[in-house]
């Protein structure tokens, strides 16, 4: 190495020493000022706190662990009306929304789908560091407050409770939010006007359901699911004071209902069991065993038609959900859009009425049922929804077990018309829809006159053609148009579009003793009279081509003496749904499952 190497090594080692240390230099007058800051931020704080009055009045709680037990009595917002002015009272709610204006703060605190307006102002009970500090408070967080109720001039129309507002003297957050929300409920809830409005944001179902637990606090989810869980209730209610007995029917099955292609297989000790898809073989079993009239809330079953194109007979699986656990071993392990490709010919007649029909498009549906394991993708279908099922033995027609469903429905619809009105404006306002309507009794139309007014209409189509998706649609327009009704059945559907064990209808062969009901021109309940004779169900089984020892489980069944029967399925979200004029599935479905979706 030359001198000159030496020199310029020697050079560059000096500059780099003092950039280091420059550098060291500027980071401890950083850490000075720092520490500087932070000593004079102490002084000012503990001087604020000298002369904050109000200290104890707000904070941040320690968490609840049930340290002790309050004597403290909480009022619910809704509960907040002119009768409790000028009352001290606590409420513990949600920050949805903060407004500070100079020396005072406008909270919005929400509860459920009720709010209320507050304010926080510098005055005899409250500081301005109070006042700061409920500025400050992240949205969502949990607040408890103690406020003196007060009402006002002018009623406060962004709030459920527009007669009074809550002048508060004590505010604790009990549970803080995280200050970045994935979605504000505010966007949340704003009307659905079909088209987005310039420099408003609007939140998409993804964002919605990726985000559930932040959707389901908007006013209008805790509408739909208070509604629905009153759906229950009524349908519950209705139907015990009608006599029925409530049932739980088993959801785990020795082998797949239809082959195992369609089904979810679950592990099950050292072997393979699998979700059940419909409780029908178990409701008629209970009718079997003299229970008369049952329900049950949980396994849920609708039908929809296979459409008039598809090839005529053969059943493959017919009734192998309805054949016990023995039978259904026995079958062969392919799906029935593989059956089909493979030019297997299937006919709806063949069909437990459980099952699904071929979407608008051509694919292929499997049963809609609690779990149904196709791949569809439409606006009303789930791979896991709740059903209502009722079976009831009558005396001598089914119109007795029609009737019944009917009235219940009926029921349901009056229920909710006089116990939920505030769940119902509380849709409206985001959703909005006509009232849903219906007659007392009842309209029920045959399927002939059902064709007679979708022809009159400009439709061609035959006498026992199956009803496509659209024409159920149109039909359920030309109700409303010439009934003013929103809810009908429809009677007495051709034979050959039903499943086998449908009873034919004894004074015209073509048709049978099964109807479905519609709500707003969609299916909602399948149902039909069962044939509960041995040797009628053995013909009807071999008129469609089945395979008797697949099903002779099944026929043995009513071998012992079995009374007359009818029922039907009705599916809990779809009626949400219609009820409300919702028009997706998904938005009455809590946490829903469909094929692209299995969290949270």
């Amino acid at each position: 190495m030359t001198k000159e190497d030496v020199k310029g090594a020697a050079e560059e080692e000096q500059a780099q020493s003092k950039k280091a240390l420059k550098k060291q230099q500027k980071e401890a007058e950083k850490q000075a000022k720092k520490a500087e800051k932070q000593a004079k931020m102490a002084t000012e704080q503990q001087a604020t706190d000298e002369d904050d009055f109000a200290k104890d009045r707000y904070g941040v709680s320690a968490m609840v662990q049930s340290q002790e037990r309050l004597g403290r009595t909480l009022i619910r917002v809704q509960d907040l009306t002119p009768e409790k002015a000028n009352q001290l009272v606590w409420v513990r709610a949600r920050m949805h929304t903060i407004r500070a204006k100079g020396k005072q703060c406008f909270l919005v605190l929400r509860q459920q789908q009720f709010n209320v307006q507050a304010l926080v102002a510098v005055g005899d009970r409250a500081s301005k560091q109070m006042v700061k500090f409920a500025a400050n408070i992240t949205k969502e967080s949990i607040v408890d407050v103690e406020a003196v109720v007060q009402t006002v001039e002018q009623k406060i129309e962004t709030c459920t409770q527009h007669d009074v507002e809550l002048h508060v003297e004590r505010i604790f957050v009990i549970s803080q939010a995280d200050a970045r929300l994935p979605l504000q409920l505010e966007d949340a809830v704003r009307p659905d006007v079909g088209v987005e409005e310039e420099g408003r944001a609007t939140v998409n179902q993804d964002t919605r359901l990726d985000n559930r637990v932040i959707d389901l606090r908007t006013t209008t989810s805790q509408a739909i699911f208070r509604l629905q869980s009153g759906v229950c209730q009524l349908f519950r209610d209705t139907l015990l004071q009608k006599g029925f007995v409530e049932i739980q029917t088993p959801k785990i099955i020795s082998a797949a209902s239809e082959g195992g292609a369609n089904v979810f297989t679950v592990s099950y000790f050292k072997t393979s069991a699998y979700l059940a898809q419909s409780p029908q073989l178990y409701k008629q079993m209970c009718i079997c065993a003299d229970f008369d009239k049952v329900f049950c809330i949980g396994p849920g079953k609708g039908r929809h038609p296979l459409q008039h194109h598809a090839p005529p007979t053969c059943g493959f699986w017919e009734l192998s959900h309805f054949a016990g656990r023995h039978l259904l071993g026995r079958l062969p392990s392919c799906t029935i859009r593989e059956l089909c490709i493979a030019q297997v010919t299937v006919h709806r007649s063949s069909w437990p009425d459980s099952l699904e029909s071929v979407q608008e498009d051509g694919g292929l549906e499997r049963p809609s049922a609690v779990f149904r394991a196709e791949d569809s993708n439409t606006h009303r279908h789930l791979t896991e929804f709740v059903g209502l099922d009722i079976e009831m033995a009558f005396n001598y027609h089914y119109h007795e077990v029609l009737d019944s469903i009917t009235d219940t429905m009926v029921e349901i619809f009056k229920g909710l018309m006089d116990r939920f009105q505030t769940e119902i404006q509380t849709v409206c306002k985001q959703y909005h829809s006509e009232p849903f309507k219906f007659l007392e009794p009842t309209l029920r139309l045959e399927y002939q006159e059902g064709v007679a007014m979708l022809r009159a209409a400009g439709v061609e189509m035959g006498d026992e053609e199956d009803l496509s998706t659209p024409n159920e649609k149109l039909l359920g327009r030309l109700v409303k148009e010439k009934y003013d009704t929103d809810f009908y059945v429809l009677d007495k559907y051709p034979l050959e579009v039903r499943p086998f064990y449908t009873m034919p209808d004894p004074h015209n062969p073509k048709y049978s003793n099964s109807y479905d009901m519609f709500m707003r021109g969609e299916e909602i309940l399948s149902g039909a009279q069962r044939v509960h004779d041995a040797q009628l169900l053995t013909e009807r089984a071999s008129h469609h081509g089945i395979d008797l020892e697949k099903i002779k489980a099944y026929i043995d069944s009513f071998r012992y003496g079995a009374p007359p029967h009818a029922g039907g399925g009705i599916g809990l979200e779809r009626v949400t749904m219609l009820y409300l004029g919702l028009h997706n599935i998904r938005q009455t479905s809590m946490f829903p499952r469909d094929p692209k979706r299995l969290t949270p």
